[in-house]
């Protein structure tokens, strides 16, 4: 930005702000000043960073009440301050889809400001300098290498309940080690493992200990004096779902799930299971659908009986579901059959499955997780199946954060409406499966 003298004045009668978050956020940004139960977190950090305290936070916000905006004006605000001195702020994401929606809301608000808009500049596609101090978003994807970044002045994991545990450990920690930087740990407890309800449990015995605040909840109660109209949206949620539902106790109340108050208790394991036999291939007249979750390639692999839990995770799978129409307004699914290979490459797996869909089951249509390693297999899946006289529409699905939330709840929507069940056969696979 080119500096006139009512360009400069303007400038260093500003600089004040950069020594408190909530002023800069207030004045700077008046369309998307922080409020009153966003600021309590951004303090508590700022002060860490900027005393040279360590601290680790974790903050946890009802569903759209704005913790990445909270998060992007923290982060602008550091930016700004340190934008001579220079520093590093790292951040953490599931995907790197993820961690660019996060890099593109920061750019907004810095070019808002008079105290960065002339000193912003973007690089190599994920890095955001103000002056002498960066921003660096990066992908937390096994498939990805972040090494080698450090963090000086924060470090943080966004959405860190989809991060794992031990990828947070070996990659994204050591980059504070140097500099003992704060670090912030955000997201949605969905249950008791994972690396967000860890830190959590940790944050809490360390507030224990010699009271200081290190874990910010803020359930939807907490917005709803300051956002009338997000109270109502909520109230009519529950309304819809009840007040037990896991969307309502997870993503609004701030409640993490386990046992039997997880997605899964007893009550819905017995709900989905069916009493229809489980079938090896298509019977005449009826329709079906397949479901293919992608793992990575190992060297050893397994046949089509390896689903089990043990294997679950390093697993390709495909299920096939039964789609019946006939006399109902909605359609109705049961899963008739499962099988998986474990480390099998796909391109030794792709005339398999292609096989299984179009000869042994006949399928109409076959969702494929095309997420990271999943994407090549899809697309040659939506080529082969895609030629012939036996068409199948593969539809390729993208995990994310918004996507696999939305797909969790329709899920869990079509279990409490009687329109998923399982196949009676084993019991004990049932509770594995979904349990796990």
């Amino acid at each position: 930005m080119k500096h006139t003298p009512d360009s400069t004045h303007l400038t260093t009668a500003l600089r004040p702000l950069v020594h408190d978050v909530g002023a800069y956020s207030r004045v700077l940004l008046p369309d998307h000043r922080l409020r009153g139960y966003q600021i309590g977190p951004a303090h508590a950090i700022a002060e860490s960073v900027t005393r040279g305290l360590g601290r680790q936070f974790a903050v946890v916000f009802s569903r759209q009440a704005g913790k990445d905006e909270t998060l992007a004006q923290l982060v602008a605000w550091l930016l700004t301050r340190y934008q001579r001195s220079g520093g590093t702020v790292v951040l953490g994401a599931p995907t790197m889809t993820q961690a660019l929606v996060s890099r593109d809301r920061l750019v907004s608000r810095l070019r808002q400001s008079p105290l960065s808009s002339g000193r912003l500049r973007q690089r190599e596609g994920y890095i955001v300098d103000v002056g002498q101090a960066s921003a660096r978003f990066l992908s937390a994807a096994e498939t990805a290498n972040p090494r080698g970044q450090t963090a000086s002045l924060l470090l943080v994991a966004n959405e860190a309940q989809d991060i794992d545990p031990a990828i947070w450990d070996a990659r994204f920690d050591p980059m504070a080690a140097s500099t003992n930087a704060t670090t912030v740990f955000l997201g949605t407890v969905w249950d008791r493992n994972g690396l967000l309800h860890r830190q959590m449990a940790h944050l809490e015995q360390l507030e224990a200990r010699d009271g200081v605040q290190r874990v910010f909840r803020v359930p939807w109660r907490a917005v709803e004096p300051e956002l009338p109209a997000y109270g109502e949206r909520v109230r009519a949620r529950i309304a819809q779902f009840g007040a037990t539902h896991p969307f309502i106790r997870t993503e609004y109340e701030l409640e993490p799930l386990d046992g039997a108050g997880g997605l899964f208790p007893p009550h819905r394991l017995g709900q989905m299971q069916g009493d229809h036999p489980r079938r090896h291939r298509a019977e005449p007249g009826k329709r079906y659908a397949g479901l293919l979750d992608v793992a990575g390639e190992e060297e050893a692999g397994s046949g089509p009986n390896s689903f089990d839990n043990a294997s679950r995770r390093d697993s390709t799978a495909l299920t096939v579901v039964e789609v019946e129409t006939r006399g109902r307004e909605l359609p109705a699914y049961r899963v008739v059959d499962r099988m998986a290979w474990t480390g099998a490459r796909h391109t030794a797996l792709h005339a398999q499955l292609v096989d299984l869909v179009r000869n042994v089951w006949g399928m109409s249509a076959l969702v494929v997780d095309a997420t990271g390693v999943g994407a090549g297999l899809a697309s040659f899946l939506a080529d082969a199946l895609s030629r012939g006289p036996r068409r199948v529409i593969v539809e390729p699905f993208v995990f994310s954060g918004a996507s696999k939330s939305e797909l969790g709840w329709d899920f869990l929507g079509l279990i409490d409406g009687g329109r998923f069940k399982e196949y009676a056969d084993d019991g004990d696979e049932l509770t594995r499966v979904y349990r796990h």
